[in-house]
Formats: C-alpha cells, structure tokens, sequence
C-alpha cells in the first residue's frame, strides 16, 4: 500500500487532470496529463501496466514486444511496436476527448488505478518483490512520489 500522504499528495495531482498523451521512454510507459492547476503532470510506469476502455484493453505494457505487421527487427528501437500504434490511436482519440481523471484508486502492492471519462482506466501492477521503482507521479521540476517510497 502506498503511504497515506503520499497517497493524498498523487491524488491532488491527478484528479481533475486533463490525460493529455500516453507513450514510452524506452521500455518505460509515459503518461502525461495536465493538472487542475495548470502543470504538466508525469506517470513513469516500468512495471506491468494496461489502459482499458470500458473493461476491454486498448493497450499494455507487453504491446512493446510485438512489432507492427511489415516491421523489421528494430521495430522496438524504431518505435514500430503494436504499442506505438495503438498509443498513437489513443492519443488521437485523447485529443478530441480532452477526458480528465475522476478518480484515483491505490491497492496493495503498490498497484494504482487511474480512472478518466467516458470510461478509461490506467492500471499499474508492480511485480518485483524488490525495491526497484515500478512507477513514479511527478511535476516536471516538482516533486516526485512512486512506489516503492523508497526508491524514489
């Protein structure tokens, strides 16, 4: 479970936020958002992780794995993976939405629910028993919060 103040700190920044984008750094999943205050809003996601859309996934972390149909070998390095595509049909449809986070929900384990209208849900998944960071919530030039506290 996450820390209860920092619970309420990743809670303040995310809801209300407009989801602005979703992408990758690498292997590392990006979401960006802008908060109700008007700053730019980060989640760095390096454990499992999946978007749905009214409980059917548009999109997971193993997408990365899987190139394009007509990719060659370096589809990962060329952002040619089932998961570039997918997030950048996400990203279109994020635009025209400009949907904002309503709720913020924190399980065991450090997992982490983010929910968005009309019916989208981010959900993070930390599976290493270790104290490696699985995700991260910060402004940029701000503040970072993730789990394990420990490694942020």
């Amino acid at each position: 479970m996450v820390a209860d103040q920092q619970a309420l700190e990743i809670g303040r920044l995310l809801e209300g936020a407009e989801v602005r984008s979703v992408g990758r750094a690498a292997d590392m999943g990006v979401v960006e958002l802008a908060s109700a205050h008007g700053d730019i809003v980060m989640a760095h996601v390096q454990c499992p992780f999946r978007i749905l859309h009214e409980g059917k996934a548009l999109l997971g972390s193993r997408d990365m794995r899987y190139p394009q149909q007509g990719a060659a070998d370096d589809a990962f390095d060329r952002f040619r993976t089932v998961y570039d595509a997918r997030a950048a049909t996400l990203n279109g449809i994020l635009g025209q939405l400009r949907p904002r986070v309503r709720e913020v929900t924190f399980g065991e384990a450090g997992s982490l629910t983010v929910n968005w209208e009309p019916g989208f849900r981010l959900q993070l998944f930390p599976d290493c028993s270790g104290s490696m960071e699985a995700w991260r919530v910060f402004i940029r030039n701000g503040q970072h919060y993730g789990y394990p506290e420990s490694s942020v």
